[in-house]
């Protein structure tokens, strides 16, 4: 602010696939408002936008939204494991160490947080938070770090939410054309060049000999 005041203006939060990596919903949210309080609304975005992908193409997308859900610890709560129960979605949240806990008149939300817990405990569980914590930082190191998305001096939350679909439609135009091309950045499009070119330097010094000996083979002394 002009008086010297931090204002924390607006929250992003991405929801990613974990098959792919692609971005399948980017939402932005107050910065007041808490972690469990935003995540519903950006899941509702992700199953909507997963829903619309099936129902547009024929693909593999589930076309009744996600099955699973993979969280980070400062998404845990009563409410939220609740609520994805009810949704019919496995949800695979770190939980926080709060000590015990008294249940009394919550069985509910018992059974949910005590099914999540179990789930975090396996091996397919302890899987899903690797992948988590590896392709969901990808995105963030696109858009905010090489995007330069940490500070913006865009004004009011739609303008910013514009600018940071167009980072995520880059960032999945960027797997797109690593699936299709081998790179998916100039970066790498650059470094496939040099190879492609390295490449045929090496294979021009090579036929000359090539065609010697292709001549000597059929004219034996």
């Amino acid at each position: 602010m002009k008086d010297g005041r931090t204002h924390l203006a607006h929250k992003a939060e991405h929801a990613v696939d974990l098959d792919t990596g692609a971005v399948v919903a980017v939402a932005l949210h107050p910065a007041t408002a808490g972690d469990t309080q935003t995540v519903i609304e950006t899941l509702c975005d992700a199953g909507e936008n997963i829903c619309g992908a099936a129902a547009g193409a024929e693909s593999a997308v589930n076309a009744e939204g996600f099955a699973e859900a993979v969280l980070d610890k400062g998404y845990h709560s009563n409410e939220v494991v609740v609520t994805l129960k009810e949704w019919g979605v496995r949800a695979y949240c770190s939980e926080p160490d709060r000590g015990r806990r008294n249940w009394r008149n919550k069985t509910a939300a018992r059974d949910a947080v005590y099914q999540n817990r179990r789930r975090i405990r396996g091996e397919r569980g302890k899987g899903l938070l690797r992948q988590r914590g590896e392709k969901v930082e990808r995105s963030f190191a696109h858009m905010y770090e090489t995007g330069a998305m940490r500070r913006t001096h865009l004004r009011r939350h739609p303008n910013i939410l514009k600018r940071l679909l167009i980072h995520a439609a880059a960032f999945n135009l960027g797997l797109v054309m690593r699936g299709i091309a081998g790179g998916g950045t100039p970066r790498q499009m650059k470094e496939s060049a040099k190879r492609l070119i390295a490449a045929l330097i090496l294979l021009c010094r090579m036929a000359p000999l090539e065609s010697l000996r292709l001549i000597a083979s059929r004219n034996p002394l």
